[in-house]
């Protein structure tokens, strides 16, 4: 089997943040629009002018780093809706990532975390 540049992915994903920008419907601390006992920890949105498997943008979590950087995605599964999306890691600190991963483990969700410094082949 051939090695897929990893690079590329996550190149493709600034790219599309570059081109479309983000909308951050879910800013840090406010509540979940079905949820409201959620609150977000970190800021949460979708890049614009994408689709993702639940007819929405692809979901972003963006962080507090001062860089253009997606450092990862995490693959989610929600055992409420019975779907499964990604989750792009942009402009995240380690602590920011910290926090992403537990938003994603808890009772209804199980995430993984893909990082773009562990995947180069």
């Amino acid at each position: 089997m051939s090695c897929i540049n990893n690079e590329k992915f996550f190149k493709t994903l600034e790219q599309l943040i570059e081109q479309n920008g983000i909308t951050l419907d879910r800013p840090k601390g406010t509540s979940h629009p079905r949820f409201p006992d959620l609150i977000y920890p970190i800021d949460y949105g979708y890049i614009n002018g994408t689709t993702s498997q639940d007819g929405s943008g692809i979901d972003l979590i963006r962080g507090t780093a001062d860089n253009f950087k997606v450092v990862g995605v995490i693959c989610s599964l929600d055992t409420v809706k019975k779907d499964s999306e990604i989750k792009v890691l942009f402009n995240c600190t380690e602590e920011n990532i910290k926090t992403a991963m537990m938003m994603f483990n808890n009772d209804f969700l199980r995430g993984i975390l893909f990082r773009r410094d562990n995947l180069n082949c």
